[in-house]
């Protein structure tokens, strides 16, 4: 109360002064330092009111009165500052420093701002004390020309103040204010030939202006057009200049993106908002801004138990910074680190936040490779073994995560925001979303509704028309894409568990497909197979997934069309590929639950609920199809090489099923099995027998996580496993399948339209030929020595179908001629296993045999054959194998 009676008595004085008052006061000072020092604590104390303002909030009165008061004195007071301090010899910067900032003060103050005022009360204000913000601001501005060759001292320190009287949502005095900035430019220019320290520090300042709720649109547009009006009449800087505009017009839409989204509900928009300004920031190097965003965005993820998101955050961060002992700058040293030193100290603390991150969003890969870098420096670099003990100790957890716990398998959504109605970072564009852990797409797209409750979701995947996009609504589409795996190379033909290969199907991932039926040609009703094209669109996003987004978007996309043939084996492919992936968890884990095994099985077996193979008969396997196609010939043998080759993985999981069925369900198992019986009888009589090599877990001493499912990397993915699908066909009684062909096929290849047509007669010759040849063809008939050259001639096919090297050219023709179990259709299991399932202690097996092994074939010496001859076909097994095992038993015995 004492404050505002001082401060009301000063006010009372100030405002029966006159222009005479003002004179006969100044002059009374006797030298010129005596005046600065009066009109700086003047100045000082001015400020000091203006940003206290002693009066209630709802004094507007008194408030308008001082404030008009003090704008008299502060005028009267520049002019005296114009006429004795400003020349060289008597220029006072600071001053005019103080002049400057309570200029801008009192301009700023909130009791001027009308725009948040009704109508009425800024009518009124109006029209008894006008608008003091406009007078202040055309003063500055005069006098910030008068400075003439003095304004240099001024630049960058006056960049933010001038840029918040310039923020103020007062048309006129933009137009007034915004042309200084040109004039600041231009007087860096002349004197460095450059304008970079204005340029980082109105940079700066609009970064912390514009988040604190300064700026809008229309401000973005009259800094632009007012600033390259300028640039015109100057042509030395006019191209800097117009970079300079382009670069603060990004920003500005960044920011007010940004400031847009701060308060809404949505941490996903606020994240994205976020990574746009800081690849900004990025793309004009600008790093302490970079890293002040990071750690925003940390922020977030961290608020959302986004771990993985998080990690990569910080590891952005982490690689700005070298494995060296110079000390780190403010700018890099974020709070959370602050008892870092050195960049190594920095360095290595990110790291083991950024690895607790990776642990706790199960990304252990990940992980690992931070580790083995900080291990490596540990080491080599500052010997501290004692931190590379309890490194390596954590390393060995990683692993073993990485063979024991189930990750849950994400799934992608692509989603597509259309309409005017959504803000720039959204407006018209595509992004590829990752799920959570067993997100569903309905509850996905239900919490995407609800982030934007007027959008109209889209109920087609086909893209949208041009009337949707320029609409002035919102509408999103949503849909589940599949992530297509990229082979990490170092995999190549190498065993790998499907521990491992499982995380890269969907992680490390950029492009996405999504597929749609389409139709073409007459439409069968009781065949849709015959008709169904596949529309199949691929996405590519603009970075790798998982990143420190959980979305990103899409940058380019395609579309191709894929046959009805084509579409059958891809279905037969993904299905054999999830039998196979099933039958390696049941195998590797005792503990999951029977249903998910029960309802692939029965879906494929059962004939009420599949019916799958006699679409796939009706709709290709005819010989209209065949002469109508004549260019699907090898398709038709891939389709049904698959369909031979789901017996054999049924039936190892149907005998998993039946061990871990309970009594309840043992009705269902049955008639399970039964059904399975039938198809089997079935499929083996039209495309003939496929065998895989049994592996029994039980006879290893090794860790089960040791034995789950090694396999070539040709089984991997079956896209690849069956791109050339020419598997020799084990053959049974009823079979008609003739063994003197160059490609064993079943019985539809005899009508081949480019092949002729034999009569019966050759027919029965070859089938008493084959009656004569009854060993499988899993093991090669080691007396055939006569038709050597037919043999020999078949090394190209095995080369292109097999991964065969060079050295295996030069292997002797009787080697050769053996190696008729050679397809990579063929689920093969390499010597590793083998080796395992002997226990893991004999390691006898020198190098070259475990490189020969490591092919998807089984090389038989004459004298396993001639033994194997003696056996039943149902006991034949690769004479490897059946040693390994023998001797296992003998040593047993012992």
């Amino acid at each position: 109360m004492q404050e505002s009676n001082f401060v009301a008595c000063m006010t009372a004085i100030l405002k029966q002064m006159d222009n005479r008052h003002y004179s006969y006061y100044l002059e009374s000072f006797h030298t010129n330092q005596d005046l600065v020092d009066f009109f700086m604590e003047t100045f000082l104390l001015f400020k000091d009111l203006i940003g206290k303002n002693v009066y209630p909030a709802d004094w507007m009165a008194m408030s308008m009165v001082q404030n008009r008061v003090f704008l008299r004195a502060i005028n009267k007071f520049a002019e005296t500052m114009n006429n004795k301090f400003l020349e060289n010899m008597n220029f006072e910067q600071q001053l005019w420093n103080i002049y400057f900032h309570l200029a801008v003060s009192f301009i700023t103050q909130e009791s001027l701002q009308l725009q948040h005022f009704s109508q009425a009360k800024c009518t009124k204000i109006l029209n008894k004390y006008g608008d003091m913000r406009r007078q202040i601001g055309f003063n500055v501005r005069d006098m910030w020309y008068k400075l003439a060759q003095n304004k240099i001292h001024f630049i960058p320190e006056m960049v933010g103040p001038i840029l918040e009287m310039t923020l103020i949502p007062e048309i006129e005095l933009r137009k007034a204010t915004i042309p200084i900035f040109f004039d600041m430019m231009s007087c860096e220019y002349s004197v460095f030939n450059k304008f970079r320290k204005f340029e980082d520090e109105i940079i700066l300042k609009l970064d912390h202006a514009v988040e604190g709720g300064c700026g809008d649109e229309q401000y973005m547009e009259l800094f632009q057009k007012i600033l390259l009006e300028c640039a015109v009449e100057h042509l030395s800087i006019t191209k800097l200049v117009q970079h300079f505009v382009k670069l603060v017009k990004g920003l500005l839409e960044k920011l007010l993106d940004y400031r847009s989204v701060m308060s809404d509900e949505s941490k996903g928009n606020r994240m994205s908002c976020t990574v746009n300004l800081l690849n900004f920031y990025k793309d004009i190097n600008r790093e302490e801004m970079y890293i002040r965003y990071l750690y925003k965005l940390r922020d977030l993820h961290l608020d959302c138990e986004n771990y993985t998101e998080a990690a990569y955050t910080l590891l952005l961060h982490a690689k700005l910074l070298k494995w060296s002992d110079e000390q780190c700058t403010s700018h890099v040293m974020p709070i959370d680190f602050h008892d870092s030193q050195t960049q190594r100290q920095l360095k290595e603390n990110l790291y083991k936040t950024i690895i607790h991150y990776f642990d706790k969003g199960k990304m252990w890969e990940e992980a690992l490779n931070l580790c083995k870098e900080l291990a490596d420096q540990f080491e080599k670099e500052i010997f501290d073994y004692e931190l590379l003990s309890q490194n390596l100790k954590q390393q060995a957890t990683f692993y073993e995560n990485i063979m024991k716990i189930l990750r849950p398998t994400p799934d992608y959504f692509a989603v597509g925001y259309y309409g005017r109605g959504f803000p720039l970072f959204l407006r018209n564009k595509v992004f590829i979303y990752r799920g959570k852990e067993y997100e569903r797409r309905e509850d996905f797209q239900g919490e995407l509704m609800t982030e934007f409750p007027n959008a109209e979701r889209m109920n087609t995947t086909s893209p949208p028309a041009s009337n949707i996009k320029s609409s002035p609504g919102q509408f999103i589409q949503c849909f589940t894409v599949q992530p297509v795996l990229e082979e990490p190379s170092r995999f190549k033909d190498k065993p790998v568990p499907d521990q491992v290969i499982n995380f890269y199907k969907a992680n490390y991932v950029q492009r996405f497909q999504y597929s749609r039926p389409v139709r073409k040609g007459t439409v069968d009703p009781d065949n849709e197979f015959a008709s169904m094209w596949i529309e199949r669109t691929t996405f590519v996003t603009a970075y790798k997934l998982p990143g420190i987004l959980r979305w990103f978007e899409v940058s380019s996309s395609s579309t191709s069309t894929i046959s009805p043939l084509e579409n059958a084996i891809e279905t037969m492919q993904k299905t054999n590929e999830k039998i196979l992936t099933l039958i390696s968890q049941y195998k590797g884990d005792d503990h999951l639950p029977i249903n998910p095994l029960s309802m692939l099985l029965n879906g494929i077996v059962d004939p009420a609920v599949m019916g799958g193979f006699a679409k796939y008969e009706k709709a290709f396997f005819t010989d209209a199809y065949s002469q109508e196609h004549p260019g699907d010939w090898d398709k038709l043998i891939q389709l049904k090489d698959l369909i031979a080759w789901q017996v054999p993985l049924l039936e190892k999981g149907i005998q998993l099923h039946k061990k871990r069925v309970s009594g309840d369900l043992q009705p269902f198992h049955d008639r399970m099995e039964e059904c399975f019986q039938q198809l089997k009888i079935k499929v083996q009589k039209e495309y003939g027998l496929r065998e895989l090599p049994d592996v029994d877990d039980k006879r290893t001493s090794r860790p089960r996580s040791m034995l789950r499912s090694y396999r070539q990397v040709s089984m991997i993915s079956l896209s690849t496993m069956n791109a050339e699908c020419n598997t020799p066909t084990k053959l049974t009684a009823d079979s008609n399948v003739i063994p003197d062909s160059p490609r064993p096929i079943a019985r539809f290849e005899e009508k081949a339209p480019d092949r002729a047509i034999k009569d019966d007669g050759e027919v029965k010759l070859r089938r008493e030929r084959k009656r004569q040849k009854r060993s499988s063809v899993l093991f090669a008939d080691c007396k055939a020595e006569p038709s050597e050259t037919k043999r020999l001639s078949r090394k190209q096919e095995f080369r292109s179908d097999t991964n065969l090297s060079d050295q295996t050219e030069k292997r002797p023709a009787s080697v050769l001629k053996q190696m008729s179990f050679a397809s990579r259709s063929v689920p093969t299991i390499p010597a590793l296993i083998f080796a395992v399932a002997n226990g893991g202690e004999d390691q006898t097996l020198d190098q070259n045999a475990m490189k020969r092994m490591s092919h998807p074939m089984f090389v038989l010496s004459p004298d396993d054959c001639e033994g194997e001859k003696k056996s039943t076909p149902k006991s034949k097994k690769p004479s490897f194998f059946k040693n390994r095992l023998t001797s296992k038993s003998a040593e047993d015995s012992k």
